[in-house]
């Protein structure tokens, strides 16, 4: 299950371009907290969370507990404005996750085992066609992660789906019903030995 982070934030009594140019004078990036069949919460937030949000790998998964002035709500970072020159945030978007519901993430998968699979080891290459998977999730069961285990592959065997540790509750959401996540190509040098032989 995804790890919560504990942040905090500040309510922001209007909405509207002054008001958010204002929060940025501040200091403060802009956001709003949606969803949930409830209002939605103005916020003003340092933006040190948000880019360290960013660079935390899986964090279009990863659950925030958001402490607006007292009032804790659980929500995801669903998406940043950047600034176009010095790519700092400048508006922040949470979806609130309400207990009981079923939500839209992408999460993050990790491979383990390539240092032992006999594939690799005998010179082939791996394609790793999903380093993120889009799955329909509880909102009160949100995977940190999914693992791939790769040690007993060899070369042209792959990993689909059914073979991905940690799914369970979550639905993929793809139109193919046992997707290719990660495959062992053959080695790439013996066509290039091959060319450079009939040159």
């Amino acid at each position: 299950m995804s790890k919560n982070t504990s942040i905090k934030a500040s309510a922001r009594a209007k909405a509207g371009k002054g008001a958010a140019r204002a929060t940025r004078r501040a200091g403060l990036v802009p956001g709003v907290v949606y969803g949930g069949k409830q209002e939605p919460a103005l916020i003003a937030i340092d933006p040190r969370i948000i880019i360290k949000g960013l660079q935390t790998s899986g964090w279009r998964s990863h659950v925030y507990e958001i402490d607006i002035e007292g009032k804790v709500e659980r929500a995801l970072i669903r998406d940043v404005q950047l600034h176009p020159v010095k790519d700092t945030p400048v508006h922040v978007d949470f979806m609130r996750l309400a207990a009981g519901s079923r939500v839209h993430v992408e999460v993050s998968v990790h491979f383990t085992g390539e240092d032992k699979a006999p594939g690799i080891k005998r010179g082939g290459v791996l394609n790793i066609v999903r380093h993120t998977i889009d799955v329909e999730v509880s909102a009160d069961q949100i995977p940190e992660f999914f693992t791939v285990d790769l040690s007993t592959l060899d070369i042209n065997d792959n990993v689909r789906w059914e073979d991905v540790r940690g799914t369970q509750g979550a639905t993929p959401i793809s139109h193919e019903a046992n997707f290719v996540v990660a495959s062992i190509a053959p080695p790439t040098v013996e066509a290039e030995e091959t060319t450079e032989t009939e040159a």
